[in-house]
């Protein structure tokens, strides 16, 4: 299945909050509809919501045609119904440059983005699992944090889609897949896609990860990432940093997989991203609470960026 696609006029997603106890599609129809789904992390992971971007401002072109107003905050709406991942705002962008030609011209960039994604997808597994493969030889016991696979994207996914893709080459050992507090996207979404693919796991928790580097029980961490800088920042779901810091310690590469639609060479270093806060009522009831979606993963700490057409090794820059 795909994650998210334009089926029969309507954008239909994969609803992510009721996994895994139910396999719930919903069909959006308008740009209400898409920027709450966008909100309530019903669709996430950066390339599904760049593709979320491009075929929101198709609701807003078909929704509003004939009122330039409304239009022009339909669009911007979609663009920014989350701060942080670059591919959001850069979908929604590309489409709405083919606003002048209309629907159609609008929602054919969509559809190329959502391709292009595919294809990614497809490019990071086969070359992410190359790299690994030479790295840490031909059985490795992998890390991951959040969710990075198919549910991130279209199909495939980035980190997880290389973790697959070694499963698949019978060059994978087992998988730790850090819970990601608060909202369990490791423990509920990486779970759910790798017991599909039947893949060996354990799920820990977050604090677990840079332990079980020390002890030995973990070879590589990978990960994924919401945008990467200029100078190889990287920003990714909080917990990620930890992680980095855990494997610099233990001498294990940490590897970020994303598509190039992931760079941002506009933005020079982790410091000019703005960080995404979300409610506290995420993390614990009645309570006051720092609940920061993203952190920042200085590029000295990661050993490669794998992207769909190339490798960097930071401190390269990624421009």
């Amino acid at each position: 299945m795909r994650t998210i696609d334009w089926v029969d006029g309507a954008v239909e997603i994969i609803d992510q909050t009721a996994l895994p106890d139910s396999l719930d599609v919903l069909r959006l129809t308008t740009v209400d509809e898409l920027v709450d789904a966008i909100r309530r992390l019903a669709v996430r992971g950066a390339p599904a919501l760049g593709v979320a971007g491009a075929f929101g401002v198709a609701l807003a072109a078909r929704q509003f045609a004939g009122d330039p107003g409304a239009l022009a905050e339909g669009v911007h709406r979609v663009e920014t119904a989350r701060p942080t991942a670059v591919n959001l705002a850069r979908g929604a962008r590309r489409a709405a440059a083919r606003l002048p030609g209309g629907f159609e011209a609008v929602l054919a960039e969509a559809r190329a983005v959502r391709d292009e994604e595919i294809a990614a997808s497809a490019a990071m597994a086969a070359r992410g699992a190359d790299l690994v493969v030479e790295l840490c030889g031909e059985r490795p016991r992998m890390l991951t944090h959040c969710n990075t696979g198919g549910l991130a994207a279209v199909t495939g996914g980035t980190a997880l889609g290389v973790v697959t893709e070694l499963h698949r080459r019978g060059h994978l050992a087992s998988v730790v897949a850090s819970e990601t507090r608060p909202l369990l996207q490791g423990a509920r979404l990486t779970a759910w896609e790798l017991g599909r693919a039947g893949v060996d796991f354990r799920v820990a928790v977050d604090g677990a990860g840079p332990f079980l580097m020390a002890r030995g029980e973990v070879d590589a961490v990978i990960v994924g990432a919401d945008r990467i800088c200029a100078n190889g920042d990287t920003v990714n779901k909080i917990g990620t940093y930890a992680h980095a810091l855990g494997a610099h310690r233990a001498g294990v590469p940490f590897i970020v997989v994303a598509p190039e639609s992931t760079i941002d060479p506009d933005t020079p270093d982790g410091a000019a991203v703005e960080i995404e806060d979300r409610a506290a009522g995420e993390v614990v009831a009645g309570l006051p609470a720092a609940n920061p979606a993203f952190d920042v993963t200085p590029h000295d700490l990661i050993t490669a960026i794998v992207t769909d057409r190339r490798t960097i090794r930071p401190p390269a820059s990624t421009a």
